[in-house]
């Protein structure tokens, strides 16, 4: 192939992988933008109150462009939105970019707590659990799967507290960080087990870990149960292919069979279910966040709801969207760089 066909050809792929960017991304913005209007719910009466007269309804519905046409609202919104405006909270008084940007990083240090204790145990289970298939191991997989399936996790978040906080008292309570650190503790990158580890101050970054292992670890539980159950299901798909019974015929050691090949080969379809599973911690874990009162992305959303505030609904939203695009984007390149044989498609 010459080089410039090869440029041409790369040049179309990444046409197609902006074009798919922003159709996605639009898409998204026309889904928020819609939901916003057919809620039975008038943003103009949740500014100025149920008794506010007509001349000051009027006037506002007009300063917000709610008098304009549909399609030139979604134009107006659009425009907002790509310029990080998505509008002022009814309920804080603060623009909801704002709130986001303070309440988002106690969601990722949450979530990636979790899915690094998912994806750390429930790979190493799931290759165990096919490498055993039918014993004692596999079943107990199985049943934790079953179990992380079926049980409500708000049920576990009261359980836990109740034993773990209330009558042993090895964990923090509800919240990142005890009083007596809250105002001593400087929140710099808002990840406070990060910026108490700056800091050197080792009895506030104690503190922030045990209010946050329990909450993060019954996340990580429910991922870890899809993880191992999917890992499982890949590594037996490997496992009855031919090139490992080549493989055993060479003599290669049963380890390196398992650890460097099965599981290299499973490590493709693997890296978009740990990805996934990530972007749903992500979005904002809201029973887990309501259990624990952890001040995150899916509390504020809710609270946002239950107090009819629409401009931080829909901001939340977007963010949890995008969030969802990145990380299925992250996830298409990992594949194609874990498999080359889907770079040429």
């Amino acid at each position: 192939m010459s080089a410039g066909a090869g440029t041409s050809r790369w040049l179309h792929a990444a046409g197609r992988f902006l074009l798919a960017i922003v159709l996605t991304y639009l898409g998204l913005l026309a889904v928020t933008f819609f939901i916003g209007r057919v809620m039975p719910i008038d943003p103009v009466l949740v500014i100025l109150g149920d008794h506010a007269s007509g001349d000051a309804v009027a006037r506002v519905r007009e300063e917000l462009g709610l008098n304009k046409p549909l399609w030139e609202q979604f134009l107006i919104y659009m425009n907002k939105v790509l310029h990080g405006d998505f509008g002022v909270s009814v309920l804080t008084s603060n623009p909801v970019m704002q709130d986001i940007r303070h309440v988002f990083p106690a969601t990722l240090e949450l979530a990636t707590l979790g899915i690094l204790l998912g994806a750390g145990i429930g790979v190493p289970l799931g290759v165990w659990a096919a490498v055993r298939r039918g014993g004692l191991v596999d079943q107990l997989v199985r049943v934790m799967a079953l179990v992380g399936y079926s049980v409500p996790i708000f049920w576990l978040g009261l359980m836990g507290l109740l034993l773990f906080y209330a009558k042993l008292g090895w964990v923090g309570g509800p919240g990142r960080v005890d009083v007596a650190f809250e105002y001593t503790l400087e929140n710099v990158s808002g990840l406070l087990l990060l910026d108490a580890a700056m800091a050197g101050q080792w009895d506030a970054f104690a503190n922030v870990l045990s209010h946050l292992v329990l909450p993060a670890s019954l996340l990580g539980y429910f991922s870890l149960a899809y993880i191992s159950r999917m890992t499982r299901s890949f590594m037996l798909h490997e496992l009855s292919q031919e090139y490992i019974v080549a493989a055993r015929a060479k003599g290669l050691s049963e380890a390196r069979i398992i650890w460097r090949h099965a599981l290299r080969n499973a490590a493709v379809p693997l890296v978009t279910v740990i990805t996934l599973s990530y972007a749903g911690l992500l979005e904002g874990s809201v029973l887990t966040e309501t259990v624990f009162a952890w001040p995150g992305l899916g509390l504020y959303i809710t609270n946002s709801l239950q107090n009819a505030d629409m401009n931080a609904v829909l901001g939340g939203t977007l963010v949890v969207g995008s969030v969802f695009i990145a990380l299925n984007l992250l996830s298409d390149l990992l594949y194609k760089t874990l498999d080359p044989r889907t770079r040429s498609r």
